[in-house]
């Protein structure tokens, strides 16, 4: 079923040319994306890319002795694997959804590689989503160096940007997996966010109640890669669109 351009909820989709669109829209093909879907797996082939219409998907780091540290998260700004748009077919890193989405589109890598190869301006378009992700990595390493409850304050900003509302439905566990830090630490550091009024915290689900606080907790770690998206993408990253999946 052919999926228009102007249907879709990816923000990289919508801000794509009408005639680059055109080439890749006749192989896209809308899917669930339920929690824990995996995307890719680490030093597999990558046979499709997937372009998310909601919900959030993580980036993760595999090292050789097995353990694994979440590098990076898209949702309906975004697109998995930028491996690809770069020339190669395999990541030593994995990609599933974190919070569940209702829909995504994929599409094809061989598809997608044409594509590349025939239009400058999708090429252009791409190779400048893929400097916004590189942009948000050199923050996660700025962000290294900060407090459990400054780095929980940007993930909490990031994926709230990628939602509607101010509900994320995260649990302690997945958030220390996703931090890389014991979930000790992220039960003291959660704990410290709602007594400073930041957010609420429910079974599930961690409700931003002081965006503002949470930005100035977070300092320099947040804002550069937001702002880097839009200015090069051409759309904020935050948007609330008003079209509906077909």
């Amino acid at each position: 079923m052919s999926v228009p351009q102007n249907s879709t909820r990816n923000i990289l989709l919508q801000a794509m040319s009408g005639d680059d669109y055109a080439i890749l829209e006749p192989h896209f093909k809308r899917i669930p994306l339920p929690v824990k879907l995996q995307l890719h797996a680490a030093g597999r082939a990558i046979d499709y890319v997937y372009f998310p219409e909601d919900g959030i998907v993580s980036i993760v780091a595999v090292t050789l002795d097995g353990k694994s540290c979440e590098v990076g998260l898209f949702g309906r700004e975004g697109m998995s694997e930028t491996a690809t748009v770069l020339g190669t077919d395999h990541s030593p890193h994995e990609a599933y959804v974190q919070s569940a989405g209702v829909s995504g589109l994929r599409l094809p890598t061989q598809i997608l590689n044409d594509a590349f190869e025939q239009s400058p301006t999708l090429r252009r378009h791409l190779l400048r989503y893929v400097q916004a992700m590189m942009i948000q990595l050199s923050s996660s390493i700025t962000a290294a160096g900060q407090t459990i409850e400054q780095r929980l304050a940007r993930w909490l900003l990031m994926c709230s940007d990628r939602i509607d509302g101010n509900e994320v439905p995260l649990t302690h566990e997945f958030i220390s997996m996703m931090l890389g830090v014991r979930r000790p630490g992220v039960t003291v550091a959660v704990e410290q966010l709602v007594t400073n009024r930041l957010i609420a915290n429910r079974r599930g689900i961690i409700v931003v109640e002081d965006r503002a606080g949470l930005q100035r907790l977070a300092g320099g770690s947040y804002g550069l890669a937001e702002t880097e998206y839009e200015r090069l993408v051409g759309r904020p990253l935050k948007k609330e669109l008003d079209v509906a999946p077909a």
